[in-house]
């Protein structure tokens, strides 16, 4: 059974790819490699083989998952507000626009989000980090963007947790976010991070996105106005779908 690696290894394997995406000899051109070696599961992960165009994207999108107006209810985008009592942990907002590449409002989009709780413990049955799990905090939220494209949650801010991608592995505290577009096909998902978080230089999976100015984007900004007196603390995020500014897609891997 080999050795796994430690976080001086993966140190070292990252350090190793910027410096050949720096001196220009990484094979890079417009996006990172898809088999990121530092996050492990990549090499497992992304395709293999050359991507099949479907013979009717029409199909596709008519068996795929729908949704409706009435779909959605104001509850589902306060999170801290979906069970009897209140979850603990900080309370926070996120305020944020979803725009196309010319600054334009995307309007009517459904945006979920998914994380953690405090503790950093997702409610699922696979999580076996000892952490506690939190009765009246489920970690899942969504809203409709409106006609300026914004949206908004409340929610609690997620812990950072344990992961097994080598040893002493610990994720940045991040949420998890998903906008629909028009059809399930085109879905996209992305994650948040919270500023100065000190885990960033040791987080494989934030690394993978290789251009400095695309991993800053994914750190949301606290702004003080945002917050809510004696109720939460406020932070700001857009999303980008496409352009030279565009929020970096885990399909954008």
């Amino acid at each position: 059974m080999s050795t796994p690696p430690t976080q001086a290894d993966i140190d070292r394997e990252i350090a190793e790819l910027r410096e050949l995406r720096a001196t220009g000899d990484g094979g890079e051109r417009h996006h990172p490699s898809r088999d990121y070696a530092p996050y492990r599961s990549t090499a497992l992960r992304h395709p293999g083989q050359p991507l099949i165009a479907l013979k009717d994207p029409d199909a596709a999108e008519l068996t795929g998952p729908v949704f409706g107006v009435t779909d959605v209810t104001a509850l589902d985008a306060d999170l801290t507000r979906q069970h009897l009592g209140e979850p603990l942990g900080e309370r926070i907002t996120v305020h944020g626009r979803v725009l196309d590449r010319n600054g334009r409002p995307v309007r009517g989009q459904l945006v979920e989000i998914w994380q953690a709780n405090a503790s950093g413990r997702y409610p699922h049955q696979r999580d076996d980090h000892p952490a506690p799990l939190d009765p009246n905090f489920t970690g899942v939220g969504r809203c409709l963007t409106d006609g300026d494209g914004g949206y908004a949650f409340t929610t609690i801010k997620p812990g950072a947790y344990p992961w097994r991608n080598h040893v002493n592995a610990w994720r940045p505290a991040h949420i998890h976010f998903s906008v629909f577009g028009t059809a399930f096909a085109q879905r996209l998902v992305t994650q948040m991070y919270f500023p100065n978080d000190p885990l960033f230089p040791y987080d494989p999976i934030l690394n993978s996105v290789t251009d400095d100015r695309a991993r800053q984007r994914l750190v949301a900004a606290y702004e003080h106005d945002l917050s809510v007196p004696e109720w939460s603390l406020g932070y700001r995020w857009d999303i980008v779908l496409d352009g030279p500014a565009a929020t970096w897609t885990e399909e954008s891997r």
